[in-house]
């Protein structure tokens, strides 16, 4: 199992059990930032020893260079790919270079701008690196600091989006095993979208019973997300398994015959047999023990 693995397994642990998940993902941000930074700073060594020339070029060559992927030449020049294709409404990787080298050249200036109106402040970086250190000056530093800066904000923009939709479909996965029901009465086969269609929306998760399919729709939102809740509500689906529910989400579903399970609530998945009831769905009540059953189950899952 990969780590990502490991965290998806542990936040829909923690989700059922009524837990907060969000430790798992700063965790996971944490883990992938500092290995980026190690491996960042062992290519500084490297790019600064063998530069030929005592400018900022010796950056620009060695991170900037177009044979890298589009994704490291966006991060390096202080920018992320996905800033970039929201600016030019495409992220090629003509486009992502030519973005980069502008951004950076207008914080290279901003950077010296700076510098020249804080002459009192003196910032060295030294890395060193198997016996063998180079020195950043301050317009360096700055540079790398603010590289760091966005590749952090990089990670944790991602990880919090695609580890809560990973989670997303395995929870409503456990949850049938936990109550035993039969494959033949739910889908959860990927999503593949209909070109065909004008408009066509991922679903998460079908409940089925015969003909019939209810839409189920998870979001691992916490307190003061209440625009999610209403997206979701708005459409149209069946059963609403979240994390975290207000009082008013659990009154709107209510008021609109939507099913909804909030985990967080004291063994908040319970409410889930209320929607297998209302579906006509046959399962079995869970009596177990969560601890002892729930890695089990994930572990056939994953």
């Amino acid at each position: 199992m990969t780590l990502k693995e490991h965290v998806i397994k542990e936040i829909v642990l923690r989700v059922i059990k009524s837990q907060d998940y969000r430790i798992e993902i700063v965790n996971l941000i944490n883990a992938e930032f500092l290995q980026f930074a190690i491996d960042f700073f062992k290519r500084i060594v490297a790019a600064k020893l063998n530069s030929e020339t005592i400018t900022i070029d010796w950056y620009k060559d060695a991170f900037m260079n177009e044979d890298l992927p589009p994704e490291e030449i966006a991060i390096n020049s202080g920018l992320n790919k996905k800033t970039i294709s929201n600016m030019y409404r495409s992220a090629t990787k003509q486009i992502v270079i030519e973005a980069s080298n502008e951004h950076f050249e207008s914080l290279y200036n901003s950077i010296q701008a700076l510098v020249e109106n804080e002459q009192e402040v003196d910032l060295i970086l030294t890395i060193k690196f198997q016996g063998v250190s180079v020195d950043l000056n301050v317009s360096e530093s700055l540079i790398v600091i603010n590289t760091l800066a966005v590749k952090r904000a990089a990670l944790r923009g991602g990880l919090w989006s695609t580890a809560g939709k990973r989670a997303e479909k395995i929870i409503m996965l456990a949850l049938c095993r936990l109550y035993q029901v039969d494959p033949q009465y739910y889908n959860a086969e990927h999503f593949v979208k209909n070109r065909l269609l004008d408009f066509d929306r991922e679903i998460d998760f079908y409940l089925k019973n015969g003909q019939n399919e209810y839409r189920c729709e998870v979001k691992l939102m916490g307190q003061g997300n209440p625009e999610s809740a209403d997206a979701i509500i708005a459409r149209g689906s069946s059963l609403f398994v979240a994390d975290t529910l207000s009082q008013q989400n659990k009154n709107q579903c209510e008021q609109l015959g939507i099913c909804w399970v909030a985990c967080r609530d004291k063994e908040g998945y319970k409410r889930f047999k209320l929607a297998l009831e209302k579906f006509g769905i046959p399962y079995t009540d869970y009596q177990g023990n969560l601890c002892d059953d729930l890695p089990i189950i994930l572990n056939e899952i994953m």
